[in-house]
């Protein structure tokens, strides 16, 4: 009889046609057997080629294996048994794959190692998998060629042409993406944030001229759109709609969103920018009589966009000249302090009011205020200082520490610049 015929009449387990049989030490510590053939081992499997080319004159074969990897032992035996084209067909998950992967190669079965490299690089897999594939095929070489071009990092020019389509659709600049809507925006602005992780090409994609410029654009197209909005509800029938509240906190969402983003790619100089030009038109509808009663989820997220921008001028991150940071102190402060006890005030009235001023959020104003002050020239210190003192609410922000600070430098400036003309004067000049 043909060999071929013969061995595809083969059953694995069938002890009349069987002359040999694999022990696998099962999960108790006792050897199961398997009745196999040595004409279907002999042709899938070097190992047992190599075993049988050795006289044994008990036909047995005793294989040790672990309680994990007892059951992938036993369907590589069964895989033996099948045609080559059907064996990609009988894998039927990730884990038992790369189970019976580890087993092929163990047994140096190289039609099944190639078939579940076939199975493994077609089907989806979870994070936790993709660690345990690339445990099994990381020493496998060219054969898993495969599976490694599937999750080999991508070259530096399509991580950039990637990363400039997200920011042009989570900036909405490519307009709407129907049917997907915000959900694809909201998408793409998440994969950004997680794209500019830490790792060695963060670094190069931020610094790339047309990937900065694009967040630029989208800067300018988030802030343009706030605005339009937020002015166009000075014209909306009813404020306490919910349409009304969820377009414009949608609007401020997206661009608080860029402030974070832009701190990542060393642009936030831009943001403040634009925030500090702006200021005027957000706070002249802001300070509107039809929104003194409304929109309190806005006024405490305008509040808390603004916390952001004056602590990256206040500690230094973004530096600026003295008159843009004296025009966001004049913006905002008033505004500031006129919304804390409002808020303050509400919550009192009713204890399940969600817009409140946390501590972390005053302190963090409070600093950034103080910092900003003591940065100023004398004569815009003295202003806001006097500002400060003649308002009703004194209390918050606290600027008792930049008042001291400004009456120590006042006292003795004079002092001090009179020592320094009379240093200049009796200084015998030197070449």
């Amino acid at each position: 009889m043909d060999k071929a015929l013969k061995s595809k009449a083969c059953i694995l387990g069938d002890q009349n046609t069987s002359d040999v049989v694999i022990c696998l030490k099962g999960r108790e510590g006792r050897y199961q057997q398997f009745y196999s053939h040595s004409s279907v081992l002999i042709k899938r499997s070097k190992y047992f080629a190599k075993r049988l080319s050795n006289p044994n004159p008990s036909n047995s074969i005793y294989v040790h294996c672990s309680e994990v990897n007892f059951d992938h032992h036993v369907s590589l035996l069964r895989l033996l048994y099948l045609p080559t084209e059907l064996i990609v067909d009988a894998l039927d998950s990730v884990k038992s794959a790369v189970g019976i992967l580890q087993s092929a190669v163990n047994f140096k079965c190289d039609e099944i190692v190639y078939c579940c490299i076939q199975y493994l690089e077609a089907v989806p897999w979870e994070n936790k998998e993709e660690e345990h594939i690339l445990r099994a095929v990381s020493k496998l070489g060219p054969v898993a060629m495969p599976i490694i071009a599937r999750i080999q990092p991508v070259d530096l020019a399509a991580t950039k042409t990637v990363f400039i389509s997200a920011i042009r659709v989570a900036t909405s600049i490519v307009g709407p993406c129907p049917p997907f809507g915000n959900e694809l925006k909201t998408s793409a602005q998440e994969q950004v944030e997680y794209m500019l992780g830490e790792d060695e090409d963060t670094p190069l994609v931020k610094a790339d001229d047309d990937v900065r410029s694009v967040a630029r654009l989208g800067l300018s197209h988030i802030c343009s759109t706030f605005e339009k909005e937020l002015s166009s509800l000075l014209l909306e029938p009813d404020l306490a709609s919910e349409t009304a509240d969820e377009t414009i906190m949608h609007s401020l969402s997206d661009l608080e969103w860029m402030c974070s983003i832009l701190g990542k790619m060393d642009l936030m100089k831009d943001f403040v920018s634009n925030w500090a030009e702006s200021s005027n038109n957000v706070l002249g509808v802001m300070e509107d009589k039809k929104l003194d009663s409304f929109m309190w989820g806005l006024k405490i997220k305008l509040i808390e966009v603004t916390a952001k921008v004056l602590e990256a001028v206040g500690c230094g991150s973004v530096i600026l000249p003295a008159p843009i940071r004296l025009t966001l102190l004049k913006s905002w402060l008033p505004y500031i302090r006129k919304m804390k006890p409002l808020l303050d005030a509400k919550s009192s009235e009713d204890t399940s009011f969600p817009y409140k001023m946390n501590e972390d959020l005053c302190q963090t104003i409070e600093g950034a205020i103080v910092t900003l002050v003591l940065a100023l020239p004398s004569n815009d210190q003295a202003d806001i200082l006097a500002d400060w003192m003649r308002a009703e609410q004194v209390r918050y922000p606290d600027l008792s520490e930049a008042f001291e600070v400004w009456c120590f430098r006042t006292k003795s400036a004079k002092r001090r610049l009179v020592e320094a003309l009379d240093g200049t004067g009796n200084a015998t000049p030197t070449l």
